[in-house]
């Protein structure tokens, strides 16, 4: 047999070890600390590894699937049941194969979602649907709306032993309510999964993916003790759960985050004495990470958050529509949510391997510290003890959980803020001339409170927009640019973005450089010519000390409100704001709290 000629080349190449290429990082950081430079770290505080070997033996984590790829869960969400009918239709025969029924009150919903279950509302909502052949997924907005779906598959002559339904009852319920439910549904015929272990809840509310799973763990451990409490046996009550997660644009910790579930729900198995089960885990792309400015980039977002549910191993996927944050997504958006499970499956081929993830050595890395660190959080939930709450309940009703998820969003909040995190079309690379995109019901805020309120990472962002959108007088930002093109391009670049991420538009210009300096004659009757009130200077260090001062008088004598400056002003900054400088930009800066502050004083 002939070798294959890319391994005959490659061979060629001396071996290289994980020394080798560590000499070499070594000397092209020129000192710089390897751990600061080459070791990112998570919101956990767990590291990612710059460089992992393939890890021999690694045990794959398979999917309660099995062979089958996943499930195409497309949501069921509009309030009228006859419209939401006609989108179910074509969402079925497009491709998907799971319903979700999001039902008015679920915080799923979002402030929109099917009336209350009835006979007449499931009647006009699954006509001609199929529901033996399809998987129905609820989100209850109560446990009244569990109990009317069973019944009314029941009186529509379906074998209930036969479908396919989760129920998803929220596990916070009252455990005599879980119970009775349960038992009028099991009575009817049907399997389950009865309740939802939803990560959604704390993923929306900020909470890193160790916390995450951390909680899944605590909150399955305090529905179990209900529903015993009420006369199930352990093997029962287990039986009851399905699992679902929300995946964000972080491919990586998305994958680590669906292998460390299972993994996790094995262990919790074998500490109850309970034989492992196979558990449905569902999926959904992220709310959070949604945006309602430049919503095309949602596309890209969700793309990578189905890549990793779908290699990391769920069971069924819901894709929310790019235009999920500004409302009810229109045919043409779910459409293509549908298809971008469509195309990784079926053309990139990604769910024709089980676990591809097994043995790739930072993948199983970040998988084993998420179950370290998960069972850790989990642990310690199980230790709180609040009167007669123990557990979960107890570490809700004290705010230890609140605490915890609290410290990471502001966390969060503060490395987007400060655009160490970027959200593209929002805080990086704003748009400030938006296309226009189609609902069909825009969206309806609702009032959030209490420890697991959620929120969209691109809000105060997005507050800042509609801010400055909404005024008479649109405000605007000339770049005053000292200099060549060399010295004051990436100032002029950042200023750009900075402003703009609060909808305030900015003028540039190729620069006013003539033999000898900067040109400010030219450049004030360009200010002036542009209609701005507002500038800032934008060029390199070296210029500021010497051009800097004069541009700055020159602008102010030309009738600008406000003059910044792009950069720290350094051994000028005493006579600079002496002269007038209204305040700087730099890297690191707090720019939605800039950007409030520039709009109260200068242009509100």
């Amino acid at each position: 047999m002939t070798s294959h000629p890319a391994r005959s080349f490659l061979s060629s190449f001396p071996a290289a070890s994980e020394a080798d290429w560590r000499a070499r990082v070594d000397a092209a950081l020129k000192g710089a600390p390897f751990e600061k430079k080459l070791i990112a770290h998570s919101y956990d505080g767990l590291a990612i590894p710059a460089l992992s070997q393939r890890r021999a033996g690694a045990q794959a984590v398979l999917p309660a699937r099995g062979l089958a790829p996943w499930g195409i869960a497309a949501r069921l969400d509009h309030p009228d049941a006859s419209i939401a009918n006609a989108l179910a239709l074509e969402e079925l025969e497009g491709g998907a194969d799971t319903l979700v029924l999001s039902v008015a009150g679920s915080p799923f919903a979002r402030g929109l979602g099917l009336p209350a279950l009835g006979p007449a509302v499931l009647d006009a909502a699954l006509k001609g649907v199929h529901a033996d052949l399809i998987t129905l997924r609820l989100e209850p907005g109560q446990a009244e709306d569990a109990i009317a779906l069973g019944l009314w598959l029941k009186a529509k002559g379906y074998a209930p032993a036969a479908l396919k339904v989760a129920f998803n009852l929220d596990s916070s319920l009252p455990g005599d309510v879980l119970a009775k439910t349960i038992r009028m549904l099991a009575g009817l015929g049907f399997s389950g999964p009865f309740i939802a272990i939803d990560g959604r809840k704390a993923h929306e509310a900020g909470a890193s993916e160790a916390q995450g799973l951390g909680l899944m763990l605590a909150e399955m451990v305090a529905s179990l003790r209900a529903l015993v409490a009420e006369g199930f046996s352990m093997a029962e009550a287990r039986a009851a759960f399905g699992i679902t997660l929300a995946f964000d644009q972080d491919q990586a910790f998305g994958i680590g985050q669906a292998r460390a579930a299972r993994r996790l729900i094995t262990r919790l198995d074998e500490a109850l004495g309970l034989a492992a089960q196979a558990t449905h885990l569902h999926g959904e792309t992220a709310w959070r990470m949604l945006t309602k400015r430049d919503a095309h980039g949602n596309i890209l977002r969700t793309t990578i958050a189905a890549f990793a549910a779908g290699i990391g191993g769920v069971d069924s996927l819901a894709v929310l529509p790019f235009t999920a944050a500004l409302g009810l997504a229109d045919g043409a958006a779910r459409r293509l949510a549908r298809n971008t499970s469509l195309i990784l499956m079926l053309e990139s081929g990604l769910a024709d391997v089980l676990d591809p993830a097994c043995g790739a050595g930072t993948l199983e890395e970040i998988t084993d510290q998420l179950c370290h660190e998960a069972w850790r959080i989990f642990q310690s939930i199980e230790a709180q003890q609040e009167g007669a709450l123990k557990g979960h309940p107890a570490a809700l009703a004290n705010g230890v959980i609140a605490a915890m998820i609290e410290k990471t969003r502001i966390a969060r909040a503060r490395a987007i803020n400060t655009r160490r995190a970027e959200i593209t079309g929002t805080s990086a690379f704003p748009a400030l001339e938006g296309a226009d995109i189609s609902v069909l019901l825009p969206a309806r805020p609702v009032p959030q409170s209490g420890p697991l309120a959620s929120y969209r990472l691109a809000e105060p962002y997005e507050v800042l927009r509609d801010k400055a959108e909404a005024m008479a007088n649109p405000p605007s930002v000339f770049l005053a640019n000292l200099g060549r093109i060399a010295e004051f391009n990436a100032r002029a670049s950042f200023a750009k973005g900075v402003f703009e991420a609060g909808g305030i538009k900015t003028i540039g210009n190729d620069g006013f450089y003539e033999e000898g300096g900067t040109n400010l004659v030219a450049l004030t009757e360009a200010f002036k010519a542009s209609g701005a009130r507002l500038a800032c200077l934008c060029s390199s260090d070296a210029l500021y000390l010497e051009e800097a001062q004069d541009a700055l008088l020159a602008l102010i004598a030309s009738g600008a409100e406000a003059v910044f400056m792009a950069g720290k002003p350094g051994a000028n900054e005493a006579v600079l704001h002496a002269s007038g400088l209204a305040g700087h930009l730099h890297a690191g800066m707090d720019v939605p709290a800039f950007l409030v502050a520039l709009l109260e004083r200068h242009i509100g």
